[in-house]
């Protein structure tokens, strides 16, 4: 017997949820594919992927799939147990990267939180109390805890809530100069995102990254690629690490790693693992078999040649269209980033708009993101129908001549 449920509206948010967000007005109830509609029966296109979350689009077959399966069989034991979704799962992510050892949790944060505590257990154990410093990038973005909030190298995030947790330095993006004077032998680990996601969607350069696996290796220090944004087949391949051949001591992955249902992980070597010992960290919820088993569907859709490649296509499709929509109108100056994450870096007349080209393309029916004032951020889902992107497109031309011809 069903329950009627009390009807809700937008305004309902205002009255009963904490102030830390400012939705959009409407309320979406129901997607398919890369289409979402809402409380009203409006039809939107999705190119916002809820923040680089809904990798394989909305209510995808495989995903509805292994979910109802593994909800008939088997919904929570906590980590005094072992689960086979999780097992499987973890043997997946282990033969598709460098990594020998996962540890799961709930969302990116608390990944990059599990790695940011290794990488100074690793140094504690090894080298003692005084190698802990956290070196990480201005404009990077780790995640909410008071930790990763910190490590992030945005003081509007993490101002306001007391003393800052201290040994942590930030130095410009891309600028292995300034990353060799900030590296010393009480450096535990350097912390970079591939490609900054909140920052800009600002990619890496190849000898950045080069030279940072080398600063880490002469001053025993761990390379920590963030890959909560850019993991799971986003960037044209399963991490963006294996676009540029150089390989992170420890990496996290969030976000895509579900397709829509909360899970992390946090992926490393053995050898480093070890420092973990039982008792060292955990979590409730981690490894959860209704969350592995979603994410096991997941990493079997994504983890193939047709799917990845399809990710590159689909990449110079966006790329060349929205190109052609920012020479036309005069808004973007570059269309940057890899796979299916894309940014558009506004041009100066357009500066601190990014909101603004938000709200222009809901009022087309298109979902897109900010990343930043500057940058207007596009993170489909990876199997989007080039129909859907056309449309979406066109959504998204129609809404830029909005704010240009005004």
């Amino acid at each position: 017997m069903s329950v009627e449920q009390a009807p809700v509206q937008r305004a309902d948010f205002d009255q009963v949820m904490v102030p830390n967000y400012a939705p959009a007005a409407f309320i979406p109830v129901r997607g398919e594919g890369s289409r979402v509609w809402d409380q009203s029966g409006r039809e939107l296109i999705d190119f916002a992927g809820g923040i680089a979350v809904n990798v394989l689009g909305h209510a995808h077959p495989a995903l509805v799939g292994a979910l109802t399966e593994q909800a008939n069989k088997l919904w929570h034991v906590s980590n005094v147990f072992t689960n086979e979704p999780a097992l499987r799962l973890a043997h997946k992510l282990i033969d598709a990267t460098f990594a020998e050892r996962v540890f799961f949790c709930n969302s990116g944060a608390e990944a990059n939180e599990a790695a940011f505590k290794l990488a100074r257990r690793v140094a504690f154990d090894r080298f003692g109390t005084e190698k802990y410093e956290i070196i990480a990038a201005l404009n990077s973005f780790h995640g909410r805890t008071l930790f990763t909030v910190n490590v992030g190298g945005q003081s509007k995030y993490s101002d306001g809530f007391g003393p800052k947790i201290t040994g942590i330095t930030h130095v410009p993006y891309n600028d292995l100069e300034a990353l060799k004077a900030a590296v010393s032998d009480k450096t535990c680990a350097v912390v970079l995102e591939p490609i900054q996601g909140e920052g800009g969607v600002l990619p890496a350069e190849l000898a950045y990254l080069q030279g940072a696996r080398e600063l880490c290796d002469a001053n025993n220090a761990l390379l920590v690629f963030d890959e909560v944004q850019t993991g799971m087949g986003r960037s044209g391949k399963l991490f963006a690490y294996q676009h540029y051949g150089v390989v992170p001591d420890i990496l996290t992955s969030a976000k895509s790693l579900g397709g829509g249902f909360p899970i992390a992980a946090m992926l490393t070597r053995e050898d480093l693992a070890k420092h973990l010992v039982v008792g060292t960290h955990g979590t409730t919820y981690g490894g959860n078999p209704l969350a592995c088993a979603v994410a096991e569907a997941v990493i079997d859709v994504i983890n193939t040649p047709q799917v990845l490649a399809g990710v590159n296509t689909k990449h110079d499709l966006f790329v060349a269209r929205l190109q052609q929509i920012g020479e036309k109108y005069g808004i973007f100056t570059e269309v940057r980033g890899m796979g299916l994450l894309l940014g558009c870096v506004l041009s100066d007349a357009f500066k601190g708009k990014a909101k603004e080209v938000f709200n222009a393309a809901e009022r087309e029916n298109l979902m897109i993101l900010q990343a930043g004032p500057d940058v207007v951020r596009f993170a489909p889902s990876l199997v989007v129908d080039e129909t859907d992107i056309q449309e979406g497109l066109d959504r998204f031309e129609r809404a830029v001549k909005t704010l240009t011809q005004a």
